[in-house]
């Protein structure tokens, strides 16, 4: 009886992890092996302040879960301790947060992770991380839409004071 509930659960899990597989924007695999507690701590705390869920998960739980989200490219990657960073919307804060922990902490080692329903592999992982923030992106936008209107108010501007200088004199 209570294999049956611990085979349920374990289902469970793994249709979890496929659906965040297949529903999040992005999801990024790391090896924390090394990590102290406290360090751990900060990562999920840098991780949780961005939106980004991190799970510790055992590599046959994700080997089934890749399965059915048909990613198992991804589970050649899936060797040693194994966490996943999970996140809905954004695909640069938690590739730019691993990076920079990583570059910090030797023992966090960033392997591979599946970018809108692609697995990719570090290298690819490391340049979303050197991408600007979504809100660096969106005011870099902004300031382009900004230009032109700014640049003719300054015309219009220098006109009007040369008009109001041609009168005077």
């Amino acid at each position: 009886m209570a294999n049956v509930k611990i085979i349920e659960q374990k289902a469970q899990q793994v249709t979890e992890v496929s659906d965040k597989l297949k529903e999040n924007s992005c999801s990024i695999v790391a090896d924390y092996r090394g990590l102290n507690v406290k360090q751990v701590t900060e990562l999920r705390k840098q991780l949780r302040e961005a939106g980004v869920e991190f799970q510790v998960l055992k590599n046959t739980l994700i080997r089934r879960a890749t399965a059915t989200a048909e990613l198992s490219d991804l589970d050649e990657y899936l060797t040693g301790p194994t966490a996943i960073a999970f996140s809905k919307d954004d695909i640069i804060t938690p590739a730019k947060i691993l990076t920079e922990f990583a570059k910090k902490n030797d023992q966090l080692n960033v392997k591979a992770g599946v970018v809108e329903g692609k697995v990719v592999d570090f290298n690819q992982i490391k340049a979303l991380a050197e991408l600007p923030s979504r809100e660096g992106l969106l005011s870099m936008l902004l300031s382009v839409l900004q230009a032109p209107v700014r640049n003719f108010a300054l015309a219009v501007k220098a006109v009007s004071e040369k008009q109001e200088g041609g009168v005077q004199a």
